[in-house]
């Protein structure tokens, strides 16, 4: 009888002890991922105090606070989609460094295309009157 209490305090003190040793690993691999994420979100999030900065390479208060925000939404296993959404909701579509092909950003996609195409259009002209001056 005092043999199997014996065991059974062991087999607990096996079980406790291992959790805890195994902890530490588990919580390190996901802080890391958590630190990944945050440093991935953060490049594409723009400083709304340094401008054209991003909150990664920013040290602001508004960086710092937006970073910690983040953070929290990752730790509670939220999307990367959802903070993005949470930010433009909260600090409007400027925070965004990439902003989203919607109607009212189709400008912003296709005004650099058109002024190359332009340009080329504009030289290709220029260099043909001036090989038929010639």
């Amino acid at each position: 009888m005092k043999d199997k209490k014996i065991i059974k305090v062991f087999i607990i003190f096996c079980l406790v002890f291992s959790t805890s040793f195994t902890y530490p690993k588990i919580s390190q691999s996901n802080e890391q991922n958590i630190e990944k994420r945050l440093n991935e979100i953060s490049n594409n999030v723009r400083c709304l105090v340094c401008r054209n900065q991003s909150i990664y390479d920013s040290n602001s208060d508004f960086a710092n606070d937006v970073k910690k925000i983040i953070r929290i939404h990752l730790k509670d296993n939220k999307s990367d989609q959802f903070i993005y959404k949470f930010l433009k909701s909260k600090y409007g579509e400027y925070i965004l460094f990439k902003p989203p092909l919607q109607i009212n950003t189709l400008v912003l996609w296709i005004l650099p295309f058109l002024l190359i195409i332009s340009g080329l259009i504009f030289f290709t002209f220029k260099f043909l009157k001036f090989k038929k001056n010639d």
